[in-house]
């Protein structure tokens, strides 16, 4: 489509043109080209400043929402910045005890499990002392051995690591995929810079022989 208006409005800018008159061939040549250029140079600001300002109040309108969520957050974070440093984990790992078993209720376990998951996620592994201890929960909730609970605990570990390599790699896959369709963009748009030169000339050709 950009092709085809760059086409037609190089064409129309060359062909509506009064005659050069007393200008060499050449030089008529080369002022219906640059005629053509501008056309498409003035089409595409336009375009793009549609683009931008449609952009801009989809943006204004989502800003004015996070300022409000912003504003919350600060007044959060003012309150418990001395704490910002104490995470659930360490928490848990003052707790921790030598009898799993003994340990409040299941909610409990599960929570402390997810937590020593996600933050294994965060530093690639989850640590021996941490397995361990996931392991004795898992034996004293299941019923099960501690090896079979450890080759439980490693399955499950395998399992989030493999969907966070595949989000990784979808997100990487999406990086590539805005980095193409930029370069095809700019190709695109050069190209139909050259289409508008080259069909306003065709126009001035068509103006001069058909006065």
């Amino acid at each position: 489509m950009q092709w085809i208006a760059s086409g037609l409005g190089g064409y129309l800018t060359g062909r509506l043109r009064t005659k050069w008159v007393g200008a060499h061939t050449h030089e008529v040549f080369f002022r219906d080209t640059a005629n053509g250029f501008v056309t498409w140079a003035l089409a595409t600001v336009v375009g793009a400043t549609v683009v931008a300002a449609a952009a801009s109040s989809l943006v204004g309108a989502g800003a004015h929402a996070a300022a409000s969520m912003a504003a919350a957050a600060a007044q959060g974070a003012a309150n418990s910045a001395q704490h910002a440093q104490v995470g659930a984990y360490d928490v848990d790992t003052l707790f921790r005890s030598t009898q799993p078993e003994a340990n409040a209720s299941s909610a409990d376990a599960r929570a402390e499990t997810t937590r020593i998951l996600s933050r294994g996620l965060t530093t690639g592994d989850v640590s021996a002392a941490d397995r361990g201890y996931v392991a004795q929960l898992i034996a004293a909730r299941t019923g099960i051995s501690q090896s079979d609970a450890e080759r439980r605990l490693d399955d499950v570990a395998a399992q989030l690591n493999a969907a966070e390599a595949k989000a990784r790699q979808t997100a990487d896959t999406a990086r590539q995929a805005a980095a193409k369709a930029s370069i095809l963009t700019a190709l695109s748009m050069l190209i139909g810079a050259f289409i508008a030169c080259a069909a306003a000339a065709l126009g001035g050709q068509e103006r001069d022989l058909h006065p």
